[in-house]
């Protein structure tokens, strides 16, 4: 075994690459291709360096000396010195600059923490000195349709995409990276759009297709697999913060929420227009044509925590609210909402008053514990009369038989001994009808109590069933005259202030809309127009922020590298122009994500290898302009999946309800109650894919988390991708992956035969994707006979532990 030849990116970066992201990428910004001047932009290089170093005491809460520097109008004003902070076009005259390039310990801003770099204040006296333009923010400028750059070297051009990234490496003076091989190439849009290897057998044919658009079959034939909407069903559940239970002590499950999953894979599949994936969720009971889909879709509103026993329910139902407002803001909009619970937003231009706005339009969502509601009825089935009447029945022939069963157990327990009888009115009772109740039953009564535990038994998987076949977690109840909202103050929903109505944000219109109540339905329609506003072609913010989730899955970053905050604290885009281009070509094409993924996935960026060069590195080091191809790993799913494909035990059935993987007793003993609401899946459930597993926020699986899975508790924009030591112990010492060895041993003797040179071959194959070299194969030949010379392994065995080492290779689980 020997270390990767290059090691996988670090998480820290250097001082000179965080000012390059906070800036926002100068180069970019006096880039011509790029569609701006030479001049300093105040939006994406001025205002976050203010927003870092100066609103904490001179923004929109606090004003020291009678400075805002939030603002145009106030920063322009004169404080109380009498002297004005910036003097458009002479900086030497602007007491801003003075201060901030003060030597003196006293006078130098800030006051604390350490002081302006010298390119920041060079920066801010060269915007001074242009005239100190105030431009309105990036993202809430309406999306441009941009026209597209010129480029020198067209034959590298293979769509627009291609011509966007050209011309910013032209005006850097730096090449692309020459094209990945066919084989890499195949690797990486494998589990880019599915998250799965290839099969030896897939792969070999795609090598052996010489036809010129065989690569364009490959990323069509991808698109149209079932496997597509589970591996980018995973990305959107992170971002809504997809959980099957409630959090807290009991962390109890959540009925039926994996239909929801279900809804988001199948969506995906079918290719469903992205402003419909909006409307259904923030609205699918509200729409023209409610369905069981639409319905399923609102489960959206109960995927968050749940407290089922507040100490303080009014202050419950408001965390319940901002946790929905929040994820709302950030999942569709890209923007902090939740910032404004307490107070003005202290960068973005969004007053409390306006993330009240967004409470309102929600006022009538019930909070989840509502009577009726967590496992609810199907009423908009073809047939819900008799669902519910046979739900009815199945109810009431339950209680009858467990009534019966609890007399038989009453006049057993009349016949044991006082000690006994006192001990089942206990917490002991369970116990001591196990181990007394038959002795003390006579014939006849026993005989009866065994049917009825079989018709109770019965009754509830009858039950069960009809739940999962005609029941959905969702907004079954609504308020249909919901309260006025207030303005918390201070986010205290115990003090509340002026009411507030449903309205939009200020710096995206701020009208208050026309809402109209839905007929002789509970809903008051209010989400219904919050929906239409989202998803409509002229919000600014609504397309930008999926193009870029989408990029960001390809590449491995965004083009903005906050891809839950496009506000004046997130990262600017590196290649805003693209941006736009890409977010109009998406609503352009009916809002479908397919037609955007192919439009990626088929560019000459794309297609480029990983390998780096001395000018790329020295110039662009953390390569925000996509000179080459960025080195990831696997996420912990594919990591999972990966090594269930391989050792030939994958189950690749779709959809249904949750799968329970072997959990080892210290696992279980880490919730209050060991083991509670887990469940035993068969093997052959085991395996199926890692997005089907039961995400239990108590209890999430040890090798996933290892692998950075995130935490579901609030919305994730992007994985961490870590490299620490409990990754190495869950691939070397888990159950799991000795388990998938021994499986992936037995495939290769059956496969290989039971020649050594064979199976080692094979095994390589199958684990790494390609043909091995005469040097691996040695090697591996080599780590076989050690094992069995010094270790006193048998033969099984020693190829069980060299299958485990493949499992362990950086090859496998890093894209090149």
């Amino acid at each position: 075994m020997t270390f990767p030849r290059r090691l996988p990116p670090m998480l820290a970066l250097s001082m000179t690459l965080i000012l390059t992201l906070i800036l926002g990428f100068a180069q970019d910004d006096r880039a011509d291709a790029a569609g701006l001047n030479n001049q300093v932009n105040f939006a994406r290089v001025i205002k976050p360096i203010l927003a870092r170093k100066c609103f904490a005491c001179h923004g929109a809460e606090t004003a020291e000396s009678g400075l805002a520097l939030h603002s145009a109008q106030t920063a322009f004003a004169k404080g109380d010195s009498g002297l004005p902070a910036i003097v458009q076009g002479k900086a030497d005259s602007s007491e801003l600059l003075r201060r901030i390039s003060s030597e003196d310990e006293l006078e130098r801003m800030p006051p604390e923490g350490k002081p302006l770099s010298t390119e920041e204040i060079n920066l801010i006296r060269q915007w001074i000195d242009e005239g100190a333009k105030w431009e309105k923010h990036w993202a809430f400028e309406p999306i441009s349709r941009p026209a597209l750059p010129e480029v020198q070297h067209t034959d590298w051009v293979r769509n627009d995409v291609d011509r966007f990234i050209l011309s910013l490496l032209e005006a850097s003076r730096l090449q692309p990276a020459k094209p990945a091989s066919k084989k890499v190439l195949a690797r990486r849009i494998y589990y880019d759009l599915i998250g799965l290897p290839p099969t030896p057998d897939e792969l070999a044919e795609f090598l052996a297709d010489h036809r010129p658009d065989a690569y364009e079959r490959l990323v069509n034939k991808l698109l149209a697999s079932p496997h597509y909407g589970e591996r980018w069903a995973r990305h959107w559940l992170d971002v809504v913060r997809y959980a099957e239970s409630n959090s807290y002590e009991r962390d109890s499950p959540k009925p039926n929420v994996w239909k929801y999953r279900d809804y988001v894979i199948q969506s995906l599949n079918d290719d469903k227009p992205y402003d419909q994936f909006v409307r259904e969720q923030l609205a699918g009971d509200e729409l023209d044509e409610v369905t069981d889909e639409t319905m399923t879709a609102t489960g959206y509103y109960r995927l968050g925590l749940w407290d089922d026993e507040p100490a303080d329910p009014v202050q419950a139902l408001a965390d319940e609210m901002d946790e929905l407002v929040s994820t709302t803001g950030q999942a569709f909009l890209g923007l902090t909402v939740g910032c404004a619970r307490c107070h003005d937003h202290k960068i973005d231009p969004f007053p409390q008053a306006d993330y009240y706005g967004f409470v309102a339009f929600m006022g009538d969502v019930t909070t989840y514990g509502t009577r009726a509601d967590q496992l609810s009825n199907n009423q908009w089935s073809t047939a819900p009369t008799k669902i519910r009447a046979r739900q009815d029945l199945l109810n009431n022939d339950l209680k009858s038989k467990e009534a019966v069963k609890l007399q038989l157990e009453q006049q057993a327990i009349k016949r044991m001994s006082g000690v006994l009888q006192r001990l089942t009115e206990s917490d002991k009772r369970e116990e001591v009808l196990r181990e007394n109740l038959r002795a003390h039953l006579k014939a006849n009564e026993e005989q009866e109590y065994d049917v009825t535990l079989q018709e109770i038994t019965a009754l509830n998987q009858e039950i069960e069933k009809l739940g999962h076949d005609h029941a959905v977690l969702a907004l079954a109840r609504t308020d249909s005259s919901p309260p006025a909202t207030h303005i918390h103050v201070r986010g205290n929903p115990h003090v509340p202030g002026k009411d507030v109505v449903p309205h939009f944000p200020q710096i995206l219109g701020g009208e208050e809309p026309e809402i109209t109540p839905l007929g002789n339905r509970a809903s008051v329609g209010r989400r219904r127009v919050l929906a239409d506003w989202i998803a409509s072609p002229e919000n600014m913010l609504t397309s930008r922020v999926i193009a870029n989730r989408v990029w960001q899955h390809h590449f491995g970053r965004g083009i903005v590298r906050s891809p839950n905050n496009f506000g004046q604290l997130g990262i600017p885009p590196t290649h805003p122009k693209l941006l736009d281009y890409l977010a109009s070509y998406l609503t352009d094409h009916n809002w479908r994500l397919k037609s955007l993924h192919r439009l990626i996935v088929t560019s000459s960026a794309y297609r480029m290898s990983s390998e780096a060069n001395p000018a790329g590195m020295a110039v662009d080091p953390d390569n925000n302009l996509f000179w080459r191809f960025d080195f990831r790993r696997l996420s912990a799913e594919e990591i999972r999946d990966s090594v269930l494909a391989v050792s030939g035990k994958l189950n690749r059935e779709l959809y249904g309800p949750s799968i329970y993987p072997q959990l080892s007793q210290e696992v279980l003993a880490t919730q209050s109650q060991p083991g509670l609401n887990w469940g035993d899946s068969t093997p052959e459930q085991q395996a199926r894919r890692s997005v089907y597993i039961h995400v239990k926020r108590s209890l999430l699986m040890p090798l996933l988390t290892a692998f950075d899975l995130p935490d579901p508790d609030s919305s994730c924009e992007a994985r961490f991708n870590t490299t620490q030591p409990a990754q190495a112990f869950a691939m070397l010492h888990s159950t799991f992956l000795h388990e998938q060895a021994t499986d992936l041993a037995q495939r290769v003797q059956n496969e290989a035969g039971a020649e050594k040179n064979s199976q080692v071959t094979h095994a390589l194959q199958l684990v790494l994707g390609r043909e091995a070299n005469q040097e691996e194969i040695q090697l591996g030949l080599d780590l076989i006979t050690r094992l069995r010379n010094e270790h006193g392994q048998d033969a099984n065995e020693a190829l069980r532990y060299y299958c485990l080492a493949l499992l362990n290779l950086n090859e496998f689980i890093y894209l090149d």
